[in-house]
């Protein structure tokens, strides 16, 4: 069974940058979507971004557009998420998923493997 482990959570001032990452273990494949969602305090889970492994066929929610980059490096079957210019509203824990296809890639229920998470925090 796949197993996902984020990593690169941390506090940081309004304005700075992070970079979260996500390592797949645990299966034989190379080929299918990957993506980041995130659940602030009280809050519904939300999609960020997704791509494919072949670091093709990107989306991004219109609250990261411009500000973060989704990036995902085969050799160490590795998913990242750049994010610049941090708001207080990115405080939340973010989540990396996997999904094998889909209709709809902000869809929670479209996806079959979940990490932990990791805490993101932004001082203002």
């Amino acid at each position: 069974e796949m197993q996902l482990a984020e990593s690169g959570g941390d506090t940081v001032d309004a304005g700075g940058s992070l970079r979260l990452s996500c390592v797949a273990s645990g299966y034989n494949g190379t080929r299918y979507y990957m993506a980041w969602f995130r659940q602030a305090p009280g809050q519904e889970r939300e999609a960020v971004a997704c791509i494919y492994t072949d670091n093709t066929r990107p989306n991004y929610a219109d609250s990261a557009k411009d500000r973060f980059t989704i990036s995902h490096d085969n050799a160490k079957n590795t998913l990242y998420l750049q994010m610049d210019s941090l708001k207080t509203d990115d405080n939340a824990v973010y989540y990396c998923a996997v999904s094998f296809g889909f209709r709809n890639w902000w869809a929670r229920y479209e996806y079959d493997y979940w990490g932990q998470g990791t805490q993101v925090t932004v001082a203002s």
